[in-house]
């Protein structure tokens, strides 16, 4: 059984940057697909950045791609999300998710139902 708690969110202004951190624990996950996933007032959660830790292969949302940048710190089981440019509309509950499969990862890297384990959440909010 995997844990995995966020950390790192907090209050920026629009064009800032933040680093969220997330620690799995319970098993070793270098062998996982693990994602950023973001959740706004009243919107559902959507993907933000995806990695398949094995091969290195990652996705973007969108609405992110040239601004976040996941990484895997594969010593340590961390994984992070380094967020620039930030803008307001960046503003909400982040979460990291995991999952030893890659059945529904391959065709939907980005969707909440590629994965079995999710942290608690870390927000952060732009303004």
């Amino acid at each position: 059984h995997v844990q995995l708690v966020e950390s790192g969110g907090g209050s920026v202004q629009a064009g800032g940057s933040l680093t969220l951190s997330c620690i799995a624990s319970g098993c070793t996950v270098t062998s996982f697909v693990m994602g950023w996933f973001r959740q706004a007032p009243g919107k559902e959660r959507g993907g933000v950045a995806t990695v398949d830790i094995g091969s290195g292969s990652t996705y973007y949302g969108s609405s992110v791609k040239g601004r976040f940048t996941i990484s895997k710190v594969n010593a340590k089981d961390t994984l992070t999300l380094q967020m620039n440019s930030l803008k307001p509309e960046d503003t909400a509950m982040y979460y990291c998710a995991a999952d030893p499969a890659r059945i529904r990862w391959w065709s939907s890297p980005l969707r909440t139902t590629s994965y079995n384990y999710w942290g608690q959440g870390t927000q952060v909010t732009v303004s």
